[in-house]
């Protein structure tokens, strides 16, 4: 069931409607760096911090690496810096890897540079994703650590939001160069080349080009570190359109250590300088320093066009045709047209001339169905990727290939652009795109070098110095190594880092999770996956992909757990049955006399609660299916603002959602700001958006699970480079809006939550973690130990109590609410409190060494005992029975809610105390420990001149049940 799409082709397919737009952007030279504060402050006063959360991965697909930084004396040893999942160290050739960037102000990363001949091997973070794409989020500018990164120091640019490029001297240990690529929503100022000689403490601007253009790339002489290259990049992003090339991109070049820049490529150098020109990679020869190659996007038509098919019947004439001319073409002319834009097999030319006859309506419908778009934007291909050679340091260029390198970078050149040379040989090369390729020729002829266990979407590569068979390389879905020149590969997948767009639950038992991710398709798994390797020997991985592309969201029809809805990008959605693996698409298309739909990259799918037969749907209308599917009905108009013509969808829905508590009361947001309301299960819509910020995309709207006129909104300016927390709440059906979460911190909001138990708790998750209220958004806390990871999205199991969190980056996270789903505000000022302890069954193993003989390790358990303490400091923790103590011990806890680990042992001196009040033997263990036996025991916590106290139970270890062959009567 594996699918794979091309973005290109889905690209291509969508223009989108004129209106205007009056979301501004944040002031550029505002500094987000001080409102971590908030951040940290919220984290400090939470009661909630320390609850536990597991992973659950999954892993196998990764996500996406943008950097990678390895010891050239110890290739075992080396950095992954991943888009929106922090920074990992390995020291075992990638078998396995730590986090080492979890807790700063941002975990997306442009680019890492690693001083290797150091002597504390410094570590430089370019914050900010490089790539460009909808996904690339802004950073905070430049990190440093001199500890192997158990602390970090920030290093200044925190306006530059996107770091292309980090260069070290290679002698000189504080100077060093950072390209700035700038914001990516917005015009700015903070983009160029900056230079640092004091280790990052100043830094000086020494490249600019304009507001729209940023620096991308940066090389340097390996033989002279006065000589450096820098690549412009010229790129302008909206929400509704993205033009990734202009003439202000081109390379510079410094002969005096990058303090002043010449632009080399004109037009005598030959190479491109029209406003096609877009990304731009560089490389230089170790051998030969005046050897250059540079890898660029170019946008500009190919010369020779593929000859058009020349239809009999084109739209130019369908414009101005009149409907009695139409009736006279020939049946075959039209369904020649209708075949070569793929109409939906119900229209034919026999239907369309009925419907004609009966005016229902013109033949320039068939013109106005496929939208906007002229021919020139179906049909007109691209140069796209090319390779540059310059020999003499730059001055002149020529191309290293005679045929078109298609299918490379395809129309999203942005999303790559990374080529390498061997430092042991100049004229092998890789390009890393959607492929990879490699040449051994100079760039003349090229060869895939993918695998089948290597992803597609190449953004970073390492080659070894000292042998170039020897490779690293990142691409979407992690990274992989190789050391035989690329024809094959291990890949190092056992680190969490799935970028999540959405997450849903469904009600088996145990419950499973579902999860669509950024390029790597919709998962499932069960709910009580563990990350291991054992599924390595079983040959079962616990999550599965049911669908293809990037993965959207999710809807589950929980009366069979198995039929769930879903698909990949721009509303391209699926019914799956998961036990049967039988899919059949659904997505709704308009009629012929409508204009076309708008859909959403992440398109809004909702089953209803209230019949899981009704499924709801957005692209720019309201659509329902009251058949699982099978048929959609447009229940709307347009319920956007209408949209701006670009070449990306917009003016699209962003959320739709339905009263728990009354079917048909129905909310929609769209990505323009608007939220409309109908009452009446899509019969009329009502716009209830005034006394909302305006302009700004609607990240989710709930309507409340506690009260039916409540309704709650967050709004998300990123896309305007405006990172305020929008949050609003209504209580009578959007009439008016109050402001919620007036204390949250400068993160984009991406999603909002109830608690389906609490009617006082919201739950809040942002560009940097995971929030909580329990006095319905007045106020927040953090929630939960999670590193500063993009939640995207999260749901709260409604049986077993339990948070599922959906993270773009570091794959999904499940938590337990049992205890804190249950708070009141006013319970925070609970001096001490021990809560109920989960029973435990006595395992008879316990002490006894587990493995290989003599050679494993003692068998233990462990339960969890919950501490609510309104202060930070020592409680002391006592296991009694019958008013005996069996083991005492200390823990040192945070204020709040706390689990304390106990593995059932007890002191050694009161074994006989034990054996006496159970009337039992206790065996030798081959630890020289011992366990509780079945029992109940009392538990008491102390802190201060406080006690409270709870019980443990030990079960007893039931024998497995025998069945008894009767014996035959002879």
């Amino acid at each position: 069931m594996k699918r794979t799409y091309t973005l290109s082709l889905i690209l291509s397919l969508f223009v989108v409607l004129t209106n205007s737009f009056t979301a501004k952007a944040q002031d550029s030279n505002t500094s987000r760096l001080p409102h971590f504060d908030k951040h940290e402050q919220l984290n400090e006063k939470s009661f909630l911090k320390n609850i536990p959360f597991r992973n659950v991965g999954p892993t196998v697909m990764s996500g996406r690496v943008t950097d990678v930084d390895v010891n050239p004396d110890n290739p075992k040893e080396f950095y992954a810096a991943y888009a929106s999942s922090g920074l990992w160290h390995t020291t075992t050739s990638g078998v396995d890897f730590s986090p080492i960037f979890d807790q700063e102000a941002t975990m997306t990363i442009g680019d890492i540079a690693v001083n290797w001949s150091s002597p504390q091997k410094t570590i430089w973070v370019g914050t900010g994703e490089n790539n460009s794409s909808r996904s690339s989020y802004a950073g905070l500018g430049l990190y440093k650590s001199d500890d192997h990164g158990k602390t970090w120091k920030h290093a200044g640019l925190e306006n530059t939001q996107h770091i292309g490029r980090i260069v070290l001297h290679p002698t000189e240990e504080n100077t060093l160069w950072v390209a700035s690529i700038g914001n990516l929503y917005s015009k700015d100022e903070n983009r160029g080349v900056y230079k640092s000689v004091d280790g990052g403490t100043t830094w000086k601007k020494t490249l600019f080009i304009s507001d729209s253009t940023g620096v991308i790339d940066i090389i340097i002489d390996p033989k002279n570190p006065q000589v450096l290259y820098a690549s412009a990049w010229e790129r302008t992003r909206k929400a509704w359109d993205f033009k990734a090339s202009g003439k202000e991109s081109g390379i510079y070049k410094s002969i005096d250590g990058g303090d002043t820049w010449n632009r080399i490529t004109t037009k005598k150098s030959a190479f491109p300088v029209t406003d096609g020109v877009g990304r731009i990679g560089l490389a230089i020869s170790h051998q030969d320093s005046n050897m250059l190659y540079a890898f660029l996007d170019n946008q500009d038509p190919k010369e020779e066009q593929k000859k058009k098919e020349e239809l009999p019947l084109t739209r130019t004439q369908l414009k101005n045709m009149s409907s009695d001319d139409f009736l006279n073409q020939t049946d075959e002319n039209i369904n020649k047209y209708l075949d070569h834009y793929n109409f939906p097999k119900a229209y034919s030319a026999e239907s369309i001339k009925k419907d004609i006859k009966k005016g229902k309506y013109n033949p320039i419908v068939l013109v106005e169905y496929l939208g906007d778009a002229e021919d020139d934007l179906f049909n007109t291909e691209i140069k796209g990727a090319e390779v540059y050679q310059s020999k003499d340091g730059g001055k002149t260029w020529k191309k290293t290939h005679s045929n078109h390198l298609d299918r490379v970078v395809y129309t999203f050149g942005y999303y790559f652009g990374n080529i390498r040379v061997s430092p042991q040989d100049d004229q092998t090369l890789y390009i890393l795109g959607v492929p990879v390729l490699k040449s051994t020729d100079g760039g003349k002829t090229w060869k895939d070098k993918g695998d089948p266990n290597v992803h597609v979407d190449h953004h970073a590569l390492w080659i070894n110095p000292k042998n170039q068979e020897h490779i690293v390389l990142g691409n979407d879905g992690g990274v992989n190594i190789s050391y035989d020149g690329g024809d094959t590969y291990f890949k190092a997948n056992s680190i969490p880092v799935g970028q999540f767009y959405a997450v849903n639950v469904d009600m088996a038992e145990p419950y499973n999770i579902y999860g669509g991710l950024q390029d790597n398709g919709v998962w499932v798994g069960s709910s009580k996956s563990k990350i291991d390797r054992g599924w390595q020997n079983s040959g079962k991985y616990p999550f599965q992909e049911i669908m293809g592309g990037d993965g959207m969201q999710i809807g589950v029809d929980t009366r069979d757990n198995e039929t769930v809805y879903t698909g990949y990008q721009f509303g391209n959605y699926y019914r799956i049955n998961t036990k049967k693996g039988v899919e059949k698409y659904i997505t709704p298309k308009h009629d012929l006399s409508e204009k076309p739909l708008r859909w959403n990259w992440q398109s809004p799918l909702q089953v209803s609660t209230h019949n899981e037969d009704i499924v709801y749907f957005g692209s720019n209308r309201f659509h329902r299916s009251l058949n699982k599917g099978e048929k959609f009905e447009a229940l709307s108009g347009d319920l956007t603002n209408k949209g701006i013509k670009g070449n990306v969808p917009y003016g699209t829905l962003t959320s739709i959602s339905e009263s728990p508590i009354q079917f048909g009361l129905i909310y929609t947001g769209s990505d323009d700001g608007k939220v409309f309301l109908s009452e009446n299960v899509g019969a009329s819509w009502k716009d209830i958006s005034k006394g909302l910020p305006e302009g700004l995309w609607v990240s989710r709207i709930i309507a409340s699970k506690h009260d039916l006129n409540t309704v709650i909104v967050a709004l998300n300016g990123y896309r305007n480079d405006d990172f305020n927390a929008y949050l609003y709440a209504s209580k009578d059906r959007g009439q008016t809006w109050t402001k919620l979460g007036s204390d949250l911190p400068l993160e984009p909001i991406n999603v909002v939550k109830e608690d389906p138990n609490n009617n006082d708790v919201l739950y809040v998750g942002t560009d940097n973690g995971l929030y909580v209220s329990y006095d319905k958004g007045s106020s927040f806390m953090t929630l939960g130990n999670l590193p500063n990871v993009a939640v995207h999205d999260l749901v709260v199991h409604p049986r077993d109590n339990e948070i599922v969190v959906g993270t773009h980056g570091r794959a999904i996270y499940v938590g337990d609410l049992s205890i804190s789903q249950n708070f009141k505000k006013e319970d925070f000022e609970t001096t001490l409190k021990v809560f109920a302890i989960d029973e435990i069954t006595e395992n008879p193993k316990w002490g006894m060494i587990e493995g290989y003989f003599e050679w494993g390790e003692p068998i233990e358990s462990t339960v969890q005992i919950p501490v609510f303490n309104h202060k930070k400091g020592t409680v002391e923790i006592k296991i009694s029975c019958e008013g005996k103590t069996l083991k005492t011990y200390s823990v040192d806890v945070e204020k709040g809610l706390n689990y304390l680990d106990y593995n059932l042992s007890i002191d050694a001196k009161n074994r006989k105390v034990l054996e006496k009040a159970l009337e039992v033997e206790l065996k030798e263990t081959d630890n020289k420990v011992n366990y509780l036996k079945p029992g109940v025991y009392t538990v008491t916590v102390s802190m201060g001149g406080e006690k409270a106290e709870s019980t443990l139970k030990v079960n007893e270890k039931k024998a497995p049940y025998k069945r008894v062959k009767k014996k035959k009567i002879p």
